[in-house]
């Protein structure tokens, strides 16, 4: 100590160099046991820290689909490494001091975890969600505090050669990995727009020779033509036919009126035409095109052909195909697939995902875990689910389709069972949305199109 201090030549024998109290230089002053408590907890703290650090930065920077989220990872495992190299330094700093920086290589891993638990407690209070990680980074975080006083009041970074660098090294950083940080954790990557070409098309319809009846081809086609792969929540094609009533002398004021009533009744009728009144559209086909859960790639087109069959004497007048996808940012999280990919009937008495079919119909639901690519914000969190139904056949308690992204929802009462608020962020958050498609074509012009035996 006294050579660090600028006296390397010191003879501590000497009385007229030194003069001790309370005994001679074999006498150790310092009291062992508070020293050793120190140091025990120090490393303790540090090592705890590591562990957080490790697991939070692992799964992004080995899984994350972003260069951002890689590095954010990277970093967070870099500075579980540097505390380990902290916790090892507290030996020396709390034992011989043979090191002259390790006194600053502790205050490094102290600062590290200070700022780490800090924006992991900002995080946490944005939605004050119960987690387990709670219980390790709020700890922590009053540790670092502790800490952190007790090395600056000790001044432990006075061993480093050139204390000015070392802080400017610190510094620059702590502002990278600042950067770095609110960049993957306040920016969502919204840059690369969602694109699709969604095309239902009839082709050519062709009589069956065994029965009175016509089958018609749906060709389907569905191209991701953004630069953001997705997973697929839930899709669905149905074919209806239209009747009507015809009239020669349309009345426009009439039609206004009974527009009117037809749209209160169901939304999607936005149509009016003088001359046709009474429209109803029954359902004649219902499928989907993918299962819950598929990877539509970026560049990706899939396409396939419904056939269906209508009576030859059919008294629909139009065929209509009403086409959606439902899908989720692949950049922005991940679904486990294994498990939402698998079916559940909402009519069997027993099942968790029960559902009186008078409340709910008789549908198939779907139910995952979903996980943001930041797992700052998993462990931050509560678990987030994605839940899907699906019925090919629909009914008053059951028009089409539907999901839900929440932390629970209610499969009884069919929809998310926490704050609409919540569902509504969560799917902004995870970048979930719908595109559609439609089409139509006359019966007239499939029955020409039917060749001539």
């Amino acid at each position: 100590m006294l050579d660090r201090l600028g006296y390397p030549d010191v003879d501590v024998e000497d009385p007229a160099s030194v003069y001790w109290r309370g005994g001679d230089s074999s006498a150790w002053p310092a009291r062992a046991w508070r020293r050793r408590v120190t140091s025990v907890l120090m490393m303790l703290g540090l090592v705890a820290s590591a562990v957080l650090n490790g697991m939070i930065g692992w799964p992004d920077a080995s899984g994350a689909l972003t260069f951002a989220q890689r590095i954010t990872g990277a970093l967070f495992v870099l500075s579980g490494l540097t505390q380990v190299a902290a916790a090892i330094s507290v030996l020396d700093y709390w034992g011989r001091r043979q090191s002259k920086i390790s006194g600053a290589i502790v205050l490094l891993g102290v600062l590290i975890s200070l700022g780490t638990d800090s924006l992991l407690l900002l995080m946490w209070l944005e939605e004050r969600e119960y987690t387990p990680y709670t219980l390790a980074f709020m700890p922590l975080w009053c540790w670092s505090l502790w800490a952190l006083l007790l090395l600056v009041r000790e001044k432990s970074w006075k061993g480093v050669p050139q204390p000015k660098r070392f802080a400017a090294g610190v510094f620059v950083s702590a502002l990278l990995t600042a950067l770095s940080l609110a960049y993957s954790t306040m920016y969502q990557p919204a840059v690369a727009p969602m694109r699709f070409a969604l095309k239902a098309e009839f082709g050519t319809a062709r009589a069956d020779r065994g029965r009175p009846f016509i089958q018609v081809p749906l060709k389907l086609s569905v191209e991701n033509t953004g630069e953001v792969s997705v997973y697929v929540i839930i899709n669905d094609f149905t074919v209806y036919g239209r009747t009507s009533k015809y009239s020669e002398q349309g009345n426009w004021v009439k039609v206004k009126e009974r527009w009117k009533e037809s749209f209160e009744k169901d939304e999607t009728r936005e149509e009016a035409e003088s001359h046709v009144d009474q429209l109803e559209y029954t359902q004649i086909s219902s499928g989907r095109f993918y299962r819950p859960g598929e990877v539509l790639g970026s560049g990706q087109e899939d396409a396939r052909v419904h056939v269906f069959e209508i009576p030859k004497n059919v008294q629909y007048d139009l065929l209509r195909v009403d086409m959606q996808i439902t899908y989720m940012r692949k950049d922005r999280g991940r679904i486990d697939v294994k498990n939402f990919s698998k079916p559940y009937a909402s009519w069997i008495k027993g099942s968790p995902y029960y559902c009186h079919p008078s409340l709910c119909g008789e549908t198939l639901r779907y139910h995952g875990r979903v996980r943001h690519n930041n797992n700052l914000v998993n462990v931050t969190r509560k678990p987030r689910y994605v839940t899907a139904e699906w019925s090919p056949i629909r009914s008053p308690k059951y028009s089409g389709p539907k999901y839900s992204i929440s932390s629970s929802y209610d499969f009884k009462g069919g929809g998310a069972a926490g704050d609409p608020a919540e569902e509504t962020r969560e799917v902004d958050r995870f970048g979930a949305s719908t595109v559609y498609a439609s089409s139509e074509v006359s019966v007239a012009e499939l029955l020409r199109s039917i060749p001539s035996p």
